[in-house]
């Protein structure tokens, strides 16, 4: 069974439109949204779209931290909520790891919507680092159960945890990415910006980060990017 961990907060206009893509699957699985006290709806509108409903403290590593130990699947899948899942994504993800049982995780290939010359750029960008064993916890984070354990799982940092997973997984062995279908998510976090900036302030985040610089820090300065004109 493939158990999918989806943090949210205040994620009510988006994360129907993930769960309706997952109800549509046609492999066995959980889905475990993990709520960090959202004051929307989010929580509701979760339960009535069949999912496990959990919560705690708002962060994104320790609310996949707990999701992954309350699942009890033998893959794990994390998802965002403003994600939009394909049709057959289980089915290609079940397939990818029989097909390659040395591989220990992975994630699928990222696109991001809308038409703009902008969003075409990040799916490109995003596509470059990949090649270059780097992905984060937008473009669908997979990997199997024993392999989580033995690595250590996610860690409950405030910002990176899908960075310092993945590095870990790296290592642990190569890894797949599903190309076809793709996973398609929302560009919102970078409207507004410049892809000088973006790029900037990316190498700036994970050059603090390998310095040990505390993740509160990390947060502001990357909060403080956010949303600013071109």
């Amino acid at each position: 069974m493939i158990s999918i961990v989806i943090p949210t907060y205040n994620e009510a206009d988006r994360l129907p439109c993930l769960l309706a893509g997952l109800a549509c699957q046609e492999v066995t699985h959980e889905v475990i949204v993990v709520d960090g006290d959202s004051r929307d709806g989010t929580m509701q509108i979760a339960r009535a779209g069949g999912a496990r409903v959990l919560t705690t403290e708002l962060g994104r590593g320790h609310q996949l931290a707990v999701g992954s130990r309350a699942a009890r699947g033998d893959t794990l899948l994390f998802l965002h909520a403003d994600s939009r899942f394909p049709a057959a994504g289980l089915l290609q993800l079940g397939r990818t790891l029989a097909d390659h049982p040395d591989c220990p995780g992975g994630n699928f290939r990222l696109v991001f919507d809308g038409d703009s010359p902008f969003s075409r750029w990040l799916t490109g960008f995003y596509a470059w680092i990949r090649a270059r064993g780097l992905y984060y916890g937008d473009s669908g984070i997979f990997v199997r159960r024993r392999v989580y354990e033995e690595i250590g799982g996610i860690r409950p940092l405030a910002l990176m945890e899908d960075y310092d997973f993945t590095r870990r997984l790296e290592r642990r062995g190569r890894t797949c990415c599903i190309a076809d279908p793709p996973l398609v998510t929302s560009s919102r976090r970078f409207e507004g910006r410049h892809p000088v900036a973006i790029v900037a302030n990316w190498l700036e985040i994970h050059a603090l980060f390998h310095l040990g610089v505390p993740a509160s820090f990390l947060v502001r300065r990357y909060r403080s990017h956010r949303h600013q004109p071109n």
